[in-house]
């Protein structure tokens, strides 16, 4: 296993993610961690619900990681696919 250098490190949000968590929308229950950013395999729109508990659509490009505490990922409303959560 490679050594990290980083581990004894305090971890914040604009530190990055270190765990990945694939993401099945569904408009009945909420992830079981709070994302700090979103990843999907193809581009689309993402109906997300804020940690604050605002619910909006983004649209996120395939590739990228969309900085977002979500804690909810809709099915309704969403598009893209292959969805991941960074947290």
């Amino acid at each position: 296993m490679p050594q990290d250098k980083f581990k004894e490190l305090a971890v914040g949000l604009s530190s990055p993610a270190t765990e990945i968590e694939e993401i099945t929308p569904s408009d009945t229950v909420d992830l079981l961690t709070t994302t700090r950013a979103l990843n999907v395999a193809n581009s689309g729109i993402v109906r997300v619900t804020s940690a604050s508990g605002h619910t909006a659509d983004v649209y996120i490009a395939a590739g990228t990681a969309f900085p977002f505490r979500a804690v909810r990922v809709w099915s309704t409303g969403t598009t893209a696919a292959g969805i991941r959560g960074l947290s």
